[in-house]
C-alpha cells in the first residue's frame, strides 16, 4: 500500500513540474513577442537615423544644400541642431541646453522603459508604436551625447507659409518616427477609450 502511494506521489509531482515548466514557457514565449519582438522596430529606427546621418555627414557639407526634390520644395541640407526636435530652443543658453535637451531626455526614455516593461495593458499596436518612439529618442540622445556640434538634421520641407513657416524647422528620421508613432499612439488611445464607452453605454 505504500508503495502505491509513494508511486501516486511520484506521478503527481512530475506531472505538477510539467506543468510547472509548460507554464514557464508559455510566459517567457509571451514576453518575446509582447514585449520584445517590437524593439526590432526601435533598432531599425535608430540604425536607420544614425545611418543616414551618417551618410549625410560624409557627403555634404555642413549648412550646405546637398539636393533639392520637386522644385524647392523637398530638400536634403547638412545642418546641427544644439536645441530638440525640429531645431526648437536653438538660443538657450549651453548648460540650460545641455540639462534641458540631453539629461532630461534621457531620463524620461528610462522611464518610457520602464513603463513599456511593466504595463500589461498595451495593445500591441501601441507596443510597436511605443517602440518607435523610443527608437527615435535614443537616435537624437546619442547625438546629443557623441556629437559635439549637436543634432544632424538634413530633411527641409517647404511650408508655404502656413503657422508662419516659410518652410518646417529642419528635422531627421529620429524626429518623424516620434511624431509618427507619437500620433498614432494618441489615435489608438482616442479609438481605445471610444470603444471602452460604447461597450459602457450598450451595457447600461
Amino acid at each position: 500500500m505504500s508503495e502505491i502511494d509513494t508511486s501516486s506521489k511520484d506521478a503527481v509531482s512530475q506531472d505538477s513540474a510539467n506543468i510547472s515548466s509548460q507554464s514557464k514557457k508559455a510566459c517567457s514565449s509571451h514576453f518575446v513577442k509582447t514585449k520584445l519582438l517590437p524593439l526590432v522596430l526601435t533598432v531599425v529606427v535608430f540604425v536607420l537615423d544614425q545611418g543616414s546621418k551618417l551618410l549625410i555627414i560624409k557627403t555634404i557639407q555642413p549648412y550646405t544644400i546637398g539636393a533639392s526634390f520637386f522644385g524647392d520644395f523637398l530638400r536634403i541640407i547638412h545642418v546641427y541642431n544644439p536645441g530638440i526636435a525640429f531645431s526648437m530652443g536653438n538660443n538657450l543658453p549651453d548648460t540650460l541646453r545641455s540639462l534641458l535637451f540631453a539629461i532630461i531626455p534621457l531620463v524620461v526614455l528610462v522611464v518610457v522603459l520602464g513603463i513599456y516593461f511593466r504595463n500589461d495593458d498595451f495593445t500591441c499596436f501601441q507596443r510597436w508604436a511605443v517602440a518607435g518612439i523610443i527608437g527615435g529618442g535614443l537616435g537624437n540622445i546619442y547625438d546629443r551625447f557623441f556629437r559635439s556640434e549637436g543634432v544632424v538634421d538634413f530633411i527641409d520641407v517647404k511650408f508655404y507659409g502656413l503657422f508662419g513657416l516659410e518652410r518646417w524647422p529642419t528635422f531627421n528620421i529620429a524626429d518623424a518616427a516620434v511624431l509618427i508613432c507619437g500620433f498614432l499612439l494618441i489615435i489608438s488611445f482616442i479609438r481605445a477609450m471610444i470603444q471602452e464607452s460604447k461597450a459602457d453605454k450598450s451595457q447600461n
